[in-house]
């Protein structure tokens, strides 16, 4: 059943070259641009997929944002992990509802946001009080007040250690995550995953070290890339432009033995 848009709530307008817009709807509201305003009372009790026309002329298609629409167009003050990677993400940790999980590195909480959409409940930790701000102020605009009950934010430092124990899954997306092995091994309980972002494959290199050195075992990592193509009649072809590198993934499970007990995985 179709929700007509509130005051409040997110839309995002797409003009005739796709370009989008992300607009937070009030009551007496505009949405401005160089074709002239929309008058936000266009937009607000009417269903999602109405076209409306500013004073200019331009017309709007209005639909609620994706998840990955959002995360892209959002306020942000750090780097975000983009959508192509998150996916892969909550499958590689396996997050499900209830999943206890600490994240490291929230940053403007796109990773965050996407862990409590899956119904995952997220400790995170960040160094930067504006970068956890940001993070909580993007999470209840895009699910709700509601979603921050299952969302706390702790200013402080995971390379010196990490306080909560029986964690289910440990989502790292920070420079030096090596660092931060040994004490997820204490962190998590047997079963439990690790899985970590990084730009660079040197980085993947001394975070595999570390996993090869420590109780986790089943260590893989994989990078995501992301083709679309062109479709047009009896025109079928990739696209000239791709998705490739954004970073890597690296996950492992913690087994519950030391490195010499542990079995070899094949």
């Amino acid at each position: 059943m179709s929700r007509p848009f509130g005051a409040s709530e997110r839309a995002l307008l797409f003009d005739r070259k796709g370009r989008r817009y992300l607009v937070t709807l009030e009551e007496g509201g505009q949405f401005h641009s160089h074709a002239g305003y929309v008058e936000h009372a266009a937009i607000l009790g009417r269903p999602e997929g109405v076209t409306v026309t500013a004073t200019g002329g331009a017309r709007y298609l209005v639909v609620r944002p994706t998840l990955s629409e959002f995360v892209l167009k959002m306020p942000r003050g750090a780097q975000v992990i983009y959508p192509k990677d998150l996916g892969p993400i909550l499958m590689l940790a396996d997050v499900f509802p209830g999943a206890r999980v600490l994240e490291a590195g929230v940053g403007s909480g796109a990773l965050s946001m996407t862990l409590l959409r899956a119904g995952a409940d997220v400790v995170g930790y960040e160094l930067r009080p504006d970068f956890a701000s940001r993070a909580q102020k993007n999470v209840a605009a895009f699910l709700g007040a509601e979603a921050l009950a299952r969302y706390r934010v702790e200013e402080r430092d995971v390379y010196e250690g990490i306080d909560e124990t029986a964690l289910d899954r440990v989502v790292l997306d920070l420079p030096e995550p090596w660092r931060v092995v040994k004490h997820a091994e204490g962190a998590l309980h047997p079963g439990g995953i690790f899985v970590a972002y990084l730009p660079t494959i040197t980085q993947v290199a001394q975070l595999r070290e570390a996993l090869d050195a420590s109780a986790f075992g089943m260590a893989e990592t994989v990078e995501v890339l992301n083709r679309t193509w062109h479709i047009e009649g009896q025109s079928v072809r990739p696209d000239h432009r791709m998705v490739a590198h954004t970073g890597f993934l690296t996950s492992a499970r913690l087994l519950g033995a030391a490195p010499e007990q542990a079995p070899e995985v094949r």
